[in-house]
């Protein structure tokens, strides 16, 4: 597998238009001068092959399901399915929890990989980990291309990923842009279909 260097995945972002200036209000409600977009990147397959291939190489064996939190990630849990010659598959909201759906299942013992295009609290991977434990399945880790956590994530299993750029967050109250006037745009969960502030 090849390696790719973290300049060269941060490049790739910039280069697509994945990173985002502006002022932004996150699902948690906070607001941060820069989003991650990666479906940017990923909308081109070679690019996406590029960076799976990467991650691939941080889990280099064993995994024999993906499991994509979503749509959002569901090309980049694609492209390492077919490196590792297993399946993928993702998990949906219902009733403000993630379940599987589409007859999607995990088999007792199957090695599961979860595959996140960003994460910044882990609160999502966390959620899809005990979904995987309940369906008696063992999760080998947990990776994604960005971690824009502040603090760390402790999921209770290992974590990968490419790239680190934390996040920088304000309360709206203490957020210097909203303090000048500049409108926020949405970039929660509902509005975009990313995780970021999560």
């Amino acid at each position: 597998m090849s390696v790719i260097k973290k300049t060269d995945v941060l490049g790739l972002l910039q280069e697509h238009g994945a990173v985002v200036s502006g002022h932004f209000q996150l699902s948690s409600g906070l607001h941060t001068p820069v989003y991650i977009q990666t479906a940017m990147v990923l909308q081109y397959p070679h690019v996406a092959q590029k960076i799976a291939k990467a991650l691939v190489s941080k889990f280099p064996s064993g995994v024999e399901v993906i499991i994509a939190p979503g749509t959002s990630s569901a090309i980049l849990g694609q492209e390492m399915a077919r490196l590792y010659k297993c399946r993928s598959i993702f998990v949906e909201s219902v009733d403000g929890m993630v379940a599987l759906r589409r007859n999607f299942r995990l088999e007792r013992g199957e090695r599961a990989l979860i595959v996140s295009d960003v994460v910044t609290s882990g609160r999502l991977s966390g959620e899809i980990v005990s979904l995987a434990h309940a369906y008696g399945a063992k999760v080998v880790g947990v990776g994604a291309i960005v971690d824009r956590s502040m603090k760390g994530l402790s999921l209770n299993v290992p974590i990968r990923t490419l790239i680190g750029y934390p996040l920088q967050v304000y309360p709206p109250d203490a957020c210097p842009q909203c303090a000048m006037g500049v409108p926020t745009t949405d970039a929660s969960r509902k509005a975009t279909g990313a995780q970021e502030g999560e």
